[in-house]
């Protein structure tokens, strides 16, 4: 009987650990590559703002359960705000809150939709970044979409989905900090 005891606690503790489910996602974009768009210290207002109806960025669906909704340990706002105010000084800009021109950045959407069946998963990503700027005479918006598609066998790690991830904000924000079209419109 002394024995059995050990057994029962180690199955029970081994059974909570396997039903484990994480409700935050730690998601890090990071600037990529960013040329230099201007030399002449050109003053630029930067806000981040998030526009999403919801604030989970993960959704994974289990047959008939309910579709457990996960966000992130920090908010992408804040994320996205580093990597844009840095992407800007690299581009040459100086970032002053009293600058004449001004560009808004809005997250409009990020959602991964995670299916997990017995054997694989499969997870489609859609990122959608919209742009507002604003000199004295006129404005300048435009919209940039990413979509990504991950599929793999057994159920999905979050480290699998982190990365997928934060690659598809790395490769949109780029193109974003990079985009001549916006980049002219500033420096008018």
């Amino acid at each position: 009987m002394k024995s059995l005891i050990p057994v029962i606690l180690s199955s029970l503790l081994l059974t909570a650990c396997a039903s484990y489910e994480p409700s935050q996602i730690g998601l890090n974009p990071t600037l990529g590559a960013v040329s230099l768009q201007t030399e002449s210290d050109t003053q630029v207002l930067i806000e981040t703002i998030d526009t999403r109806e919801a604030s989970f960025v993960l959704r994974i669906t289990e047959g008939d359960k309910a579709p457990q909704l996960i966000g992130t340990t920090e908010p992408m706002r804040q994320q996205l705000d580093k990597v844009f105010r840095n992407g800007m000084i690299r581009a040459g800009y100086v970032v002053d809150p009293a600058a004449r021109n001004s560009v808004q950045f809005q997250l409009h959407y990020l959602l991964a939709d995670v299916t997990d069946t017995t054997f694989s998963f499969e997870s489609q990503t859609r990122l959608v970044i919209n742009v507002l700027a604003k000199n004295a005479q006129q404005q300048f918006t435009k919209s940039y979409n990413a979509n990504g598609y991950l599929k793999g066998p057994l159920s999905p790690d979050f480290a699998t989905l982190e990365l997928d991830i934060n690659q598809l904000i790395d490769k949109l924000t780029t193109e974003i900090l990079n985009d001549d079209e916006l980049h002219q419109f500033i420096q008018r």
